[in-house]
């Protein structure tokens, strides 16, 4: 099967896999923008293109470190994805203890605190904080938000998890002060509602990136994986399994999806203070051609938007997926975007369509020289 990407963006297409056994084409586009300087100025494509991603990446370690980017290959998302992968600037960049961090697209809003570097102290029993040291810029990231891993104890067995945030920083259960001591508090906490206690269930990680797949709530939407799976419906999805799984975003960054001209605004993510910058309005449609000689055009949806201030970019993701009846064999060509009149043309008269008269000469070329060979 052949894609043409008539697009400047990158593309590439993917086999899905429905609950239900049934195979899926997945079709991803990515389109990588420079930010705008001005709200009204529409947003153009980077001269560098970023790469899809074809496996989770992270800021370290796998398992160990916050994911930075998730595979863009879902099958399908209910939702769109707003992401930021960026850092907090001090207003003015003046160094501040705490800053106040914002990003908004329409109706959804985000706001938290970033403060600066501190510490846990064990003072005959009493658990408190050292003053946080000012900062002019700080990395967001799950990486410096609430939670982590307590492993002091001996027994693994009792060894503790912050559910909703493996990497993070702050969370102890052992509070022995050979222990705690010198230990780090998150960068990132909500506004009004300080981390104060180590131990504490009712922390909410604060930032803009993905949510690793074994952190809480997505775990849940995974489906069921019990005997009855391992005897009867392996290797295909439990019945269970629900599509919210492919949502990377957490749930308070998840909207409609993308249909262009929405405005985003960010708060202390950039040296400026505030920026602006629209969605840009693009139409993306992915033809099919069947080898019963069908074509099927839909229009891509955009379900995914990472913003990367310290890039100066964005990056929007595209995604559409046709069910087949048998396998991805009854797929002869797939078309991203629209390619020049010229090529409909000679599909239409089974006739090889050349870009330029260059490639044409080549070709014919090549073909003299395999005959002579």
């Amino acid at each position: 099967m052949d894609l043409l990407n008539a697009t400047k963006m990158k593309a590439a297409y993917t086999m899905g896999l429905k609950p239900d056994g049934r195979e899926l084409l997945v079709v991803v586009v990515k389109g990588t923008f420079t930010i705008p300087k001005f709200l009204d100025v529409t947003a153009e494509l980077a001269p560098q293109q970023a790469d899809l991603v074809m496996a989770d990446e992270f800021t370290g370690e796998p398992g160990f470190s916050a994911p930075r980017y998730e595979s863009d290959f879902a099958p399908f998302k209910p939702r769109c994805d707003v992401l930021l992968n960026g850092s907090a600037y001090a207003p003015g960049g003046k160094p501040a203890k705490r800053v106040k961090v914002g990003l908004r697209l329409g109706s959804m809003q985000k706001v938290f605190s970033v403060v600066g570097n501190r510490n846990w102290r064990n003072w005959l029993g009493f658990i408190w904080r050292t003053s946080p040291v000012r900062f002019v810029k700080m990395p967001i990231s799950y990486d410096n938000a609430f939670g982590g891993v307590d492993k002091s104890n001996p027994n693994e067995k009792k060894h503790k998890y912050y559910l909703t945030n493996h990497a993070g920083k702050g969370f102890h259960w052992n509070l022995k002060r050979s222990v705690i001591n010198g230990k780090p508090l998150p960068n990132t906490e909500r506004l009004g509602s300080p981390v104060r206690w180590p131990r504490s269930k009712r922390h909410r990680p604060m930032a803009f990136g993905p949510v690793a797949r074994g952190w809480q709530p997505r775990p849940k939407f995974g489906g069921t994986y019990d005997k009855n799976w391992l005897d009867n419906v392996f290797p295909f999805l439990p019945a269970d399994f629900n599509d919210l799984y492919n949502q990377s975003a957490p749930a308070d960054q998840q909207i409609d999806y993308l249909r262009g001209g929405e405005e985003v605004e960010m708060l202390n993510l950039t040296p400026q203070g505030k920026t602006f910058f629209r969605v840009p309005k693009l139409e993306m449609p992915v033809t099919f051609y069947l080898k019963n000689g069908d074509e099927k055009e839909v229009a891509a949806i955009n379900d995914t938007l990472i913003i990367e201030p310290d890039l100066n970019r964005f990056i929007l993701v595209w995604r559409t997926a046709l069910p087949l009846k048998k396998n991805m064999f009854e797929v002869s060509q797939v078309v991203v975007g629209k390619m020049p009149r010229a090529w409909y043309r000679a599909r239409q008269l089974g006739k090889t369509w050349y870009p330029s008269l260059k490639e044409l000469v080549d070709e014919r070329r090549a073909e003299r020289e395999e005959a002579v060979a």
